[in-house]
């Protein structure tokens, strides 16, 4: 299937489909007038490369880590790839601890806001009614 075809049945635009296949995630074959063909696999592929990228993986993780879903058998890629995917997964961790961190400091500050407009709020009051 032509790249626009690819493009339709995995809802990737041609342009990503290209930066996938220059990160060797994705392979075509060219027909004499250079224009790109992709096998039926191309499709599940694709998902797989959407998969990982909306987990957070970078082009270069995903292209160490897909190897595995390619040469199954082979004990040293597959090595490297739980390698790849241990490093991936401390990294993970320790994004989501600083969001933590992040997430605990902005409640202080709401905490410390919400009691600010408590006694800007009590503070306005009398002014307002003796008016």
């Amino acid at each position: 299937m032509r790249i626009g075809e690819l493009s339709k049945r995995t809802g990737v635009s041609p342009r990503s489909l290209r930066y996938y296949e220059d990160q060797g995630l994705l392979t075509s074959t060219r027909s004499n007038a250079g224009q790109r063909h992709y096998s039926d696999a191309a499709v599940q592929r694709v998902s797989l490369i959407r998969q990982l990228f909306d987990a957070g993986m970078s082009s270069r993780v995903i292209a160490t880590v897909l190897p595995c879903v390619d040469i199954p058998g082979d004990l040293d890629v597959a090595e490297e790839t739980f390698t790849a995917m241990m490093r991936e997964r401390d990294r993970i961790d320790a994004d989501i601890a600083h969001l933590i961190e992040t997430r605990e400091a902005l409640d202080t500050l709401i905490r410390a806001n919400s009691r600010h407009r408590a006694e800007l709020s009590t503070a306005s009051e009398p002014a307002a009614q003796s008016t």
